[in-house]
This record gives C-alpha cells, structure tokens and sequence, in this order.
C-alpha cells in the first residue's frame, strides 16, 4: 500500500508580499501562526513550576504555537450546512455530523488542466467526456476529485485564482450520479469570484451566484477543496481518506488528505 499525501502546505504569508486583488482570500490560504519558541517556553514553564531557568535542560522550556484560522482554511472539507440551512427537506449536516467512514471510499481523478488559469466552466459534457476517456462510471459513494494544477502556482501568483470550476449543471449532475464528495486542487469548486459576479452584473441573473455550490442544497455532498498533488494519482482504482478536525457545530474543517495506492 502507498499513501500519497493530497494536502496542501499550510504556511504563514506576509500580507505585503500577496496580491491585493486577491487579499479577501488570504484568509482561507494561509494561518496566523503565532510561535511560541523554546526561550519563550522555558518563560512560561518558570511561571508554571516556580523554577528556575537551570532547572530546565539547556534552559529550554517546550515550544507551541497559537493558531487563528478560518474553518475553510488550506486543504478542507465543506459540510452541507455551508450551503444552506438544509439538505433537501433535512436539516443539514455540521462537520462533525458526518460519518468518518463516507470519506474513505473509491475515487477517480478528472483531468481538466487543460483549461487551466481559464476561469472557464466545467460542464456536464465535460465530466462526461473526461469520464469517457478513462473509461469509468461513478459508483455510489464515490469521489471524484478535479484535476486542474492550479496547486502549482505559487499563492502570490494572480493565476493561481484563475481556474476553472464547476456550475450548477454539472454540479448536480455528479450528485446524480451517484458520487457523495468532489474534490479539487483549485481554491475553490465553482467558478472564480470574479467571473460569476461578472455574468450576473451582465446578466442580473441569480443562476451565477455560487452556483456549484448551491447545487448541493438538493442532495447530501461533501466538497474538498485545495487539494494536491493529483497529478500523482492514477485516473482510478484508489481509494481517498478524507479526516477533518472534528470541530462541533462548524461548515468545515481542515483535513488531512491521502489517497491509498495498491503497489
């Protein structure tokens, strides 16, 4: 068995060195880390134990860090209260509500690069013809996981935020058909910000506003978005493991990520 890991590096960014356009996402991209070293450790031990600081090896106490982070944060998974107050005619699932054992299941990889920095949409034809082309059908429960290399660019590159996305239509379409989780390595799983407020300035028409993602309102499904390293993956005849933290109450999590490889 090989395990390869689909989750995205979390890092700190300096704001200055990220692009204004897109500074609004800095929030899901990257974690306020504050980090508490050794020295600082050895300070805070003192104040616990009332010792001294050569009571502690080398004068070191331990290192820990204080986290502030969006629950959309880096690789994640959206459960579908973040898509409405309900799913369907039931109330709908927080995170910590789904079952562990949905999120390892059978997976297949769509390779879509080829509309990669395009902002364009993926459409059910699309997913039909990708799916052609590897030969297979979704099986209930499946995953099937977007491949676009947007997690090549760098997080200060304006390209990275220019990818392709699902739309409404092909959104339910895989719902339909009987998969539970999409997943992609782009930031986000519909269509970029900017392109859907464009079509419905455009248009005035309300089918532009996150659309792929209120597709989900109608059927339970699970979205991961932010993914990596799919271009390691074969095109099917793998399983995914999906383990977000279990945070009570919340529309996502962060998750650790991999897929199980039969050598």
């Amino acid at each position: 068995m090989k395990i390869v890991d689909l989750t995205r590096p979390l890092e700190v960014v300096e704001d200055k060195s990220f692009p204004a356009i897109v500074q609004p996402l800095l929030r899901i991209l990257a974690p306020d880390i504050k980090f508490v070293d050794n020295q600082a450790g050895a300070e805070l031990m003192m104040g616990i134990f009332g010792c001294k600081k050569e009571d502690l090896p080398d004068g070191e106490g331990w290192a820990e860090e204080v986290i502030t982070m969006s629950s959309h944060l880096g690789t994640h998974l959206d459960a579908p209260i973040h898509y409405g107050s309900k799913t369907g005619d039931a109330k709908a699932k927080t995170i910590d509500q789904i079952d562990l054992d949905k999120l390892v299941t059978n997976a297949c990889v769509l390779n879509f690069s080829k509309k990669r920095a395009t902002s364009q949409p993926i459409s059910v034809e699309d997913l039909k013809e990708a799916l052609d082309k590897i030969d297979y059908e979704i099986q209930p429960g499946d995953a099937v996981l977007i491949r676009t290399d947007h997690d090549k660019y760098p997080l200060a590159n304006t390209m990275k935020y220019n990818y392709p996305g699902l739309i409404r239509e092909s959104a339910t379409w895989l719902a339909d058909q009987g998969a539970l989780i999409g997943g992609t390595d782009a930031v986000g799983w519909d269509r970029p910000f900017p392109a859907m407020i464009l079509d419905y300035k455009k248009t005035g028409d309300k089918k532009y506003i996150w659309d792929a993602h209120f597709a989900h309102r109608d059927k339970e499904f699970y979205v991961v978005q932010q993914l990596a390293n799919l271009h390691l993956l074969p095109s099917s005849g793998f399983k995914i493991g999906i383990f977000p933290l279990k945070l009570v109450g919340t529309s996502a999590a962060p998750a650790r990520v991999v897929a199980f490889l039969e050598q």
